[in-house]
């Protein structure tokens, strides 16, 4: 039954407001008293919600009922906190059948409700139901979500997972006319879908060997060279040879996606994610925004990778503004009324041609502009960008002995074995030095770093003489320090001799400068 007080009849139903990924609780309490015929929204409702009052009157009407003839008042606890979003729709239907004595008001105290009404009366899918399962997973809540959604809901191991169809079917099922089952969670068994293949890859060895260093440590990188060597190709083939997510990592990039709306399948998938936008991609869409705050491209490549073709014709406000996250592996959003973050923690991977036509260097496509045309294309990027990241290679074109020879390398199963075992013994390390929140060797600063990376005397003197020749930046010289642990625990060996860092070194390569 729904409250009195008053004379004035009162229900609450809860549902909850999305903040990033974290979803916050929400009461709405409807409240039906005499008087002349309205129907009021408050507690900071956006125009999707407003709007939502034609949207439950015509599900009514479908279901052959009616709103009160009397003063309908609907209030969003807390009302100082902005609500969006098409999924208040079903709370605010339960809350006015709670309140019209249709269902009974006790029985919704125990879920956390979430769905948008069709003018015929269906429940059809909305943004963040993952979000708010993983919430009522937490508090030990029940669910109601729509049924389309049921099995990503069923991926957070809610209590009780209540997937409608249509507000007729809540309607009997609260009523005990029907019994709704629990959907059942779908897992991917398919570990990696494309065909793509790093034996596709003719030549370029040593291209190969640093994005397999690049896999193992989870470093960034970049390549460059000329249209047609094959970079592309190489990013694209990035994914085959990284090892699988654990459950709670895809758990991460489910949510993220779950709130984006771009969950695709209804079986939890174990794939790393792959993003590759267009340069022309505004800087809102890479890094997020939007309103209602959407994640970006930086965060929908959580725990996998982000490609960036052609790197200097993003803008340079985009670029710039990967310099925190890259550091963080979190983006920030601030906003007048509220401050979200996503997690933005992946592997950046870049190309570009080394001068604006492509071709810097070569005797037979030798340009009339050079030195000019390549120092005002690398000038779009940064200094401070370019030191973020690890591993600078440049790509060469192939030559035809490779193109038609039968040699083609390892597969990326047996590259990704390898990657398996280099990332394992990075897991235990950081397990002995107590890190149970650290996974690779590109996460390691501080202390850390210097517990992890003892160099043998070889080492350490290539490594601090190449500093003072090269002037390397702290930050440079800590990256190739990351390179060359990572580099040893490919070869399965503690220790870190002049071998390992002198191919770290040579990962560093940096574009030539022609500007003077």
């Amino acid at each position: 039954m729904s409250e009195i007080r008053d004379g004035n009849k009162l229900s609450r139903v809860r549902t909850v407001a999305f903040n990033g990924l974290d979803a916050t609780d929400v009461e709405l309490q409807v409240q039906i008293s005499s008087g002349m015929p309205t129907f009021t929204i408050v507690g900071l409702p956006d125009k999707t919600i407003a709007e939502s009052r034609e949207r439950i009157r015509a599900a009514f009407c479908s279901l052959g009922l009616k709103l009160p003839p009397k003063r309908i008042t609907v209030n969003l606890a807390p009302a100082d906190t902005l609500k969006e979003g098409s999924h208040y729709d079903l709370p605010l239907a339960l809350g006015i059948l709670a309140v019209d004595g249709v269902i009974p008001q006790d029985k919704l105290r125990d879920f956390i409700v979430v769905g948008e009404l069709g003018l015929d009366g269906s429940v059809v899918k909305v943004n963040g139901v993952l979000l708010a399962a993983v919430k009522a997973a937490n508090e030990s809540s029940g669910l109601i979500c729509p049924a389309a959604q049921g099995a990503e809901a069923a991926w957070s191991e809610a209590k009780t997972i209540i997937p409608i169809r249509s507000l007729g079917e809540l309607i009997d099922f609260f009523n005990g006319n029907i019994f709704v089952p629990r959907p059942q969670a779908l897992f991917d068994d398919e570990f990696y879908h494309s065909t793509l293949d790093m034996q596709d890859v003719k030549g370029q060895e040593s291209a190969k060997r640093a994005l397999e260093i690049a896999a193992a440590g989870a470093h960034n990188m970049v390549m460059v060279g000329p249209p047609g060597a094959g970079k592309s190709m190489l990013a694209a083939r990035l994914p085959t040879i990284l090892p699988k997510m654990s459950r709670n990592e895809a758990l991460e990039v489910s949510m993220v996606a779950s709130v984006a709306g771009e969950i695709k399948s209804d079986r939890l998938c174990f794939e790393r994610p792959f993003r590759a936008p267009h340069h022309s991609a505004s800087t809102p869409s890479i890094i997020g925004g939007g309103r209602p705050a959407r994640p970006g491209e930086l965060s929908l490549a959580h725990n996998g990778v982000l490609f960036l073709d052609e790197l200097p014709e993003f803008t340079r406000t985009t670029l710039e503004a990967l310099r925190q996250p890259l550091e963080t592996g979190v983006v920030n959003i601030s906003r007048v009324y509220s401050h979200i973050q996503f997690p933005a923690k992946i592997q950046l991977v870049a190309a570009m041609n080394p001068c604006r036509c492509g071709y810097l260097g070569d005797p037979a496509r030798a340009c009339p502009r050079s030195p000019r045309c390549a120092s005002e294309y690398q000038a779009k990027i940064s200094g401070p960008l370019l030191d973020r990241i690890d591993i600078h290679i440049e790509v060469p074109p192939v030559s035809l002995w490779d193109k038609d020879s039968s040699r083609s390398g390892d597969s990326s199963a047996v590259v990704r074995k390898r990657v398996e075992a280099a990332r394992k013994i990075q897991r235990q390390r950081f397990l002995d030095f107590g890190r149970e929140d650290l996974y690779t060797n590109s996460e390691l600063n501080g202390d850390l770093l210097e517990k992890a990376t003892v160099l043998e005397n070889d080492a350490k003197e290539l490594l601090i003489s190449y500093a003072n020749k090269m002037k390397l930046s702290a930050r440079g010289y800590n990256r190739t320090l990351k390179l060359a642990r990572t580099i040893a625990d490919l070869n399965n060996s503690e220790k870190i001799i002049g071998k390992y860092i002198g191919e770290a070194l040579s990962l560093r390569w940096k574009v030539p400068d022609y500007k003077n």
